[in-house]
């Protein structure tokens, strides 16, 4: 008898035969499979029938797979799961004919055991279906003299003789080719393409699409021939070029298969270049999309498993188009620096190559508008800081901020080097110094805060002898909190810091020695002047911190990644929204100060209703308080015994009293650079836009041609990223060279470990 197959899977679609292509059964066998019937084992509903013939003239069908509620499990059931026959719907037997299916000559190949089992019923309806009925296994009953049996010796056949008691196995099909292909993956005789590189793109997005693999047989010019690289399989397709034209046409191609395809989860064709390719438009509308999602999308829409780099090389090669390659970046430095100081004129922008070998080593940029409101309208205060790249080539970016009348960050200048040295920073608070130089005729004694590295204190030193040189309180109570995880002893350090006098940083300090000896003993050991509001010589209006890259973290981090012309335009973009949103608000404001300083001033009156005012001469008074005592205020110096009025430039609760007491206006009282006035002063100037860098070479001069020719070019640093993630927690100035301190378990008295880590033996 002829194409009888035995199907395996899960439509109509996806087939695995086994047989070739015709099947022959024993001569001297009442049962057999009949003619044109088929043994299916998949998941619809209706069609799925193993039908033995007889001879006579009715059908019997068993009806194995998932139709209606009648279940059998193939592949996923353990050995104990096996196929009994039954005779009759009435007598149930433990032994019999044995359903095995041989292939190949091998005797010890995979057989679907037939056994009796109590619990499973085989029923024979008036119809002659044998049916099973939620059962797992099927019983041959022993009346069957003739055991069933199927052999392939390239042909499905019966073995009689065959009594093997192994379970069926069936080779899970990992992934499967379908059969019903999109119009857009079709392939036929006479289709052009515009060039051969569309003609393979199509190809290899038929093979991805249809789930098999193509090897390349020829390769040039004028031809393009393909294969199946499935062994035996004649798939196969030929393309030319026509004569005169680049267009490739499709001449031949059989686009029938005889193998199941791929078995895998990958895909030969799914290269870098196809990667980056399909995930392209995506990329454009959100360049922040990770290579995980791209990978999840991938095998969402294509059903293919990828490797992680595959992914991330993917998206680079993408990024590398839409903002131009890291290498490129660097190469077009002294460009763009021309690009900034030709578009915003007053601006510096520098950059500096090794004099051996043109790597990058540095590069400084500060708008004129930054300059401007930084010298005429901001305070007298500089915070440092830096952050790390995280690009190709890394290096550090170093950040010069100011702070306006609101107590807004004001960035002023920007470093790049290629690495974070005492040597740089000295570099670049020296390019920092004649900036401030050369754009005011009296530089003003400034008050600059950092982690005080000995690069960064060198530099103050020697470029800003004057200054002011004080912690930032956010590296100390980082530091802090690593010596002493105690909350309540950090919040204790905190209101030291901002204690306005000695007295009372003095009296926090004993709260704190009550609580741990050991923290004020390590407190004693910073010298209050560099942090401590009450002993800080210089004027911080109330900053203690200068935590940029905290501030600035929901872009700055982003910008850290990208070649260093787009992390700049990244910074030079946000500065200039910055600008326009800020005196675009500015302009709704009608009150004399700035909001913050206005709310308080408004709390200082309120406070200083419920003072006593005694006035000693036109300048001098005393401020009585049930709660505070006396303090002795000074309106023509604008002190205060409390020191409120003088750290924070505002009238503090009892200069508020005296000035109310003579009928004095608060307002006028306050630092210049607290009003509206002097803050939309702040931003009155404009950060520009810089062209496109495809516009570069048209801005340029006619003069200038000359002078290009002869500009270094900077190749990038020779650092590269080392392999494995980087560092997402910033390490502190103060923490670097610092000994650990010792751990002690209490339960065996031993170092090195705590009590819940313990495992020594008690």
């Amino acid at each position: 008898m002829a194409n009888h197959e035995l199907v395996l899977g899960h439509g109509q679609d996806a087939e695995l035969a086994l047989g070739q292509n015709h099947h022959d059964f024993g001569q001297d066998h009442g049962l057999g499979l009949g003619h044109g019937h088929e043994l299916d084992l998949g998941g619809h509903h209706h069609d799925h029938d193993l039908v033995l013939g007889q001879s006579h003239e009715h059908d019997h069908d068993l009806v194995l797979g998932q139709s209606h509620d009648h279940d059998l499990g193939l592949g996923h059931h353990d050995e104990d799961h096996q196929l009994v026959l039954g005779h009759d719907h009435h007598h149930h037997h433990h032994h019999g004919g044995e359903l095995a299916l041989r292939q190949g000559h091998e005797e010890d190949s995979g057989a679907l055991d037939v056994q009796g089992h109590h619990h499973d019923e085989l029923e024979l309806s008036d119809s002659h279906e044998l049916t099973l009925a939620e059962a797992h296994h099927l019983g041959v009953d022993q009346s069957l003299d003739d055991q069933l049996s199927l052999e392939q010796a390239h042909e499905l056949a019966l073995h009689p003789h065959d009594l093997s008691q192994a379970p069926l196995a069936v080779a899970p099909v990992v992934q499967s080719r379908t059969m019903v292909v999109s119009p857009e993956f079709q392939l036929a005789v006479g289709q052009e393409f515009p060039d051969v590189m569309s003609c393979r793109r199509a190809i290899r997005n038929t093979a991805i699409a249809c789930h098999f693999e193509i090897q390349t047989v020829k390769s040039d010019k004028t031809r393009f021939t393909a294969k199946c690289a499935a062994e035996g399989c004649p798939w196969r397709i030929h393309a030319a070029k026509l004569p005169g034209m680049p267009t490739f046409s499709i001449r031949t191609i059989h686009d029938n298969h005889s193998c199941v395809g791929i078995n895998h989860l990958g895909h030969q064709q799914a290269s870098v270049q196809w990667v980056a390719t399909t995930v392209e438009e995506r990329l454009r509308e959100n360049p922040q999309c990770k290579p995980k999602e791209i990978l999840e999308e991938i095998h969402k829409a294509h059903g293919i498993t990828l490797s992680y780099k595959q992914a991330w090389r993917g998206k680079e090669r993408i990024m590398a188009a839409v903002r131009g390659s890291f290498e490129e970046g660097y190469r077009l430095l002294p460009e763009y620096c021309k690009q900034v100081e030709r578009a915003n004129p007053g601006s510096i922008a520098r950059v500096y190559g090794n004099p051996d070998d043109n790597c990058f080593r540095r590069l400084f940029i500060s708008f004129n508008a930054s300059i401007f409101g930084f010298v005429n309208a901001c305070r007298p205060l500089i915070g440092l800081d830096r952050v790390l790249l995280k690009n190709k080539y890394l290096g550090t970016l170093f950040l010069a901020t100011g702070f306006d009348g609101d107590g807004a960050l004001f960035p002023l200048a920007f470093g790049v080097v290629d690495e974070e040295t005492d040597e740089n920073w000295v570099w670049f608070l020296s390019e920092l110094h004649e900036l401030l130089e050369k754009n005011t005729e009296n530089m003003p004694r400034l008050t600059i805060l950092s982690d005080r590295r000995k690069g960064i204190t060198d530099g103050v030193e020697f470029n800003f002898p004057t200054a002011f040189h004080g912690y930032c309180m956010c590296h100390v109570s980082e530091t802090f909190k690593k010596e002493f995880s105690n909350p309540q002893l950090v919040n204790l350090l905190w209101e030291a810091a901002h204690a306005l006098t000695v007295i009372e940083f003095e009296t926090k300090l004993l709260e704190i020695e009550d609580t741990s000896p050991e923290a004020v003993v390590w407190i004693r050991h910073l010298p209050p002047r560099l942090w401590a509001t009450a002993y800080f010589e210089g004027t911080r209006y109330g900053h203690l911190t200068a935590n940029i890259t905290e501030s600035l973290n929901s872009w700055i981090l982003d910008a850290s990644s990208l070649p260093i012309i787009q992390m700049m335009e990244c910074i030079r973009r946000q500065l200039m929204t910055w600008f326009n949103e800020r005196r675009e608000a500015s302009m709704q404001w009608a009150t004399i100060l700035v909001p913050t300083a206005e709310r308080r001033v408004q709390e200082a009156i309120e406070r200083a209703r419920g003072y006593q005012v005694a006035r000693a001469n036109e300048a001098e008074f005393e401020v009585i308080s049930a709660h505070e005592g006396t303090n002795i205020v000074d309106i023509r110096n604008r002190c205060c015994l409390c020191r409120g009025w003088q750290l924070y430039g505002v009238p503090c609760a009892h200069g508020v009293a005296a000035l109310l007491s003579c009928r004095q206006n608060v307002h006028r009282y306050t630092e210049s650079c607290f009003t509206v006035a002097t803050y939309r002063k702040t931003y009155s100037q404009t950060i520009h836009p810089i062209p496109d860098r495809t516009l570069w070479n048209e801005t340029a001069g006619q003069g200038q041609a000359e002078e290009d020719k002869m500009e270094m070019i900077i190749m990038p640093p020779k650092s590269l990223r080392p392999p494995g993630r980087p560092r997402k927690k910033r390490v502190r100035a103060e923490d670097r060279g610092r000994i650990k301190r010792v751990v002690h378990c209490s339960r065996c008295n031993q170092t090195g470990h705590f009590r819940t880590t313990c495992a020594a033996p008690i």
